[in-house]
């Protein structure tokens, strides 16, 4: 009763019988109003803003507070705003430099997050009084990480001493970026 698609040509579709109750005759896609001509209705995109505005009527009777100044957006020659994320005029004025060195030291604190987790779990297998007498041997220098003989108290030394190093480098890293902004600072207010 039915014929595939891909067997069908154009013209075996449009000659399908079909019961006359269901035939009906429409002059687009969409069907037509008895009494009104096609150009009088609603084309799909009039329809689909109506739909919009009556979805959106909350929060477009929301009220708008006028700027006064802060951020300008970016126009074109014809007038038109251009909304996207960095498409202002003052976007360089308003962000601020990227720092590599904070960039750096924020990894580092990540880094440092893990490898602070990675002790508390070692650490706990450890009884406490020989685990910190340990550590004070290896800051000292007197004891060496390779001889130690437990491979806990082993990785717990090496992850200390990581943990520690991270801290040293992340204060350093912020150090320089503070005393990098201080001198760009001080010939900024020189300049005027």
């Amino acid at each position: 009763m039915y014929k595939q698609t891909s067997e069908m040509d154009e013209s075996e579709i449009d000659d399908t019988p079909v019961s006359p109750v269901l035939k009906v005759l429409r002059s687009s896609g969409y069907g037509s109003v008895p009494g009104l001509d096609d150009e009088e209705l609603a084309d799909p995109d009039e329809l689909e803003e109506q739909v919009y505005k009556e979805q959106f009527e909350a929060i477009l009777r929301l009220p708008v507070q006028p700027r006064k100044g802060g951020i300008r957006p970016n126009t074109d020659e014809s007038g038109k705003v251009d909304f996207g994320a960095f498409a202002t005029v003052d976007f360089d004025r308003i962000c601020p430099d990227f720092d590599k060195a904070l960039y750096k030291a924020d990894k580092l604190a990540l880094e440092l997050r893990d490898q602070l987790i990675m002790v508390s779990i070692v650490s706990s297998r450890l009884p406490s009084s020989a685990q910190w007498q340990v550590l004070k041997l290896v800051r000292k220098g007197l004891l060496e990480v390779d001889e130690i003989v437990s491979e806990d108290m082993r990785a717990l030394a090496v992850m200390q001493l990581r943990v520690e190093r991270l801290i040293r480098d992340i204060q350093r890293l912020k150090e320089a970026s503070w005393n990098r902004r201080k001198t760009k600072a001080g010939q900024w207010l020189e300049e005027e």
